[in-house]
């Protein structure tokens, strides 16, 4: 359903965190923090008052090492550097041969590091003030690539991830945060080949999660045999327990969760694009268009973007098991109208606890915020174009977050009082859920369209949303219409 109805269908579970009905949280902080966004007067970047923006870089711009800045920057993450700088690390989406949107001026061949010599993807390196955020220098890290999307953040630096399995291309790639020049490519064939979307490491497992953006596409963990060579192990693919092959767009009503397990692949650097048929052949679980992935406090965030009954996109998470425990998959939130959530991709978290995500939608694009008592808003608003945003992420005082503006070629960094708006918040997103015996038939409630009804029993996930917010909401517009 896309349209006209508005808030009441992103649906979330459980009624009470500590005693206190969320619906009221939920209030006290929608009125004590943003208010609507303010329009840009130069119609680049909607926010909130009190918060701005500065663009860091544009595409086709000069760099410090030769080169200029690649178009179609895409997933990004912000590493602390040397000598009070902060190091933002980002992908460039652009494809083979694509010399419009690539890194080499005309007439400039790629050098002996790139990857492939028709490769014009990336990543690139942009070196900012870490008081000020001001930039200071940027490099490219990694040339010769294809279809850089989205990565991730490791112990060893930045993930990078193809989106493309054309000839030669598919793979994650390891960036160093440091390097002020273009560097050999270090490929982990072990992450295995397919359409990669994101990726990250787990700090205490080594344990890396990975997504792929194919409408019957799986989730990904590699798990290595040895702490001293990390890129050695094995590949599986999730799997719900006792539910081979399950489709988990719609498995799932917003707060169950299911016990998984993982399915070993045979070959993950097939020669074709068949990784996922291997998983499927093993009960893999089908995860629509899996895209951004983030890891905070050993919980794995990732968004299915065309997942849920609508296809409006998921938010779901992951709990590690720990002493025994199994691995738990719980679906958070799911979109049914546009206006509230279209279709989400990069995810991040904040070193506070709050998931902020960017839309690839097509309702105008937003940076939306599921805040700590399961409520979602709205953040950020792309006033520039319909392009989608694109590797949101924030440095690692929480004081500063930066984006792209992916068709339009810029970077930006958005500052403002996020400490003193979010962080006294905190997470709000406690212990791992209450696993069900089986996953949940979704179900429809009357009154309410296409909106799906949290399952009973969820007391363990209280902090996952508002059962009763929708149902508040329709009585005061009923009241404000009387």
């Amino acid at each position: 359903m896309r349209g006209s109805r508005r808030r009441d269908f992103l649906r979330r579970g459980a009624a009470t965190l500590a005693g206190v009905p969320l619906a009221a949280l939920f209030e006290r902080r929608a009125s004590a923090g943003l208010g609507a966004l303010q329009r840009d007067p130069d119609t680049v970047l909607d926010l909130p008052a009190g918060f701005r923006y500065a663009i860091l870089e544009r595409a086709l711009g000069d760099m410090d090492d030769g080169y200029r800045v690649p178009g179609q920057p895409d997933g990004m993450a912000c590493f602390a550097g040397a000598a009070g700088t902060v190091v933002l690390m980002r992908n460039h989406e652009v494809a083979l041969e694509d010399d419009e949107r690539g890194p080499y001026h005309r007439g400039q061949a790629p050098p002996p590091e790139a990857y492939a010599p028709r490769g014009r993807g990336g990543v690139s390196r942009v070196v900012l003030d870490a008081e000020t955020f001001q930039r200071r220098s940027s490099n490219m890290v990694l040339l010769g690539t294809a279809r850089n999307c989205a990565g991730g953040i490791s112990p060893w630096g930045w993930l990078t991830c193809e989106e493309s399995v054309e000839d030669g291309h598919g793979y994650v790639f390891l960036c160093r945060t440091d390097a002020d020049r273009a560097q050999p490519p270090r490929r982990i064939s072990g992450y295995g080949r397919f359409y990669h979307e994101a990726a990250a490491v787990h700090p205490q497992t080594l344990d890396c999660y990975l997504t792929e953006d194919r409408a019957d596409g799986c989730l990904y963990r590699f798990r290595p045999r040895d702490a001293k060579q990390p890129f050695e192990g094995t590949l599986s693919a999730m799997r719900v327990v006792g539910h081979p092959k399950l489709e988990m767009a719609e498995a799932l009503g917003v707060g169950e969760a299911v016990e998984i397990d993982w399915v070993d692949i045979a070959d993950p650097d097939p020669g074709k694009d068949v990784l996922r048929e291997q998983a499927h052949q093993r009960g893999a679980a089908i995860v629509r268009r899996g895209e951004g992935l983030w890891i905070h406090d050993g919980v794995v965030w990732f968004a299915s973007t065309t997942g849920g009954h609508d296809s409006g996109g998921q938010i779901l998470r992951l709990w590690p098991g720990q002493g025994g425990t199994p691995d738990s998959l719980q679906l958070v939130a799911e979109a049914t109208d546009p206006e509230i959530l279209d279709q989400p991709d990069n995810i991040t978290v904040a070193p506070w606890g709050g998931v902020f995500m960017v839309e690839d939608g097509s309702n105008g694009n937003h940076i939306r915020g599921l805040d700590a008592h399961g409520g979602v808003f709205d953040f950020a608003r792309n006033a520039m174009s319909a392009s989608e945003m694109a590797g949101v992420c924030f440095d690692p005082s929480g004081r500063a977050m930066f984006v792209n503006l992916q068709q339009n070629g810029l970077t930006l960094v958005i500052t403002g009082p996020f400490q003193e708006t979010f962080a006294r918040a905190g997470s709000g997103f406690d212990g791992p859920p209450a696993i069900d015996a089986r996953p949940a038939t979704p179900r429809r409630s009357a009154g309410c369209g296409r909106a799906l009804v949290p399952a009973a029993g969820l007391g363990a996930v209280a902090a996952a949303g508002v059962l009763g917010l929708t149902a508040l909401r329709r009585r005061r517009r009923r009241a404000g219409r009387s």
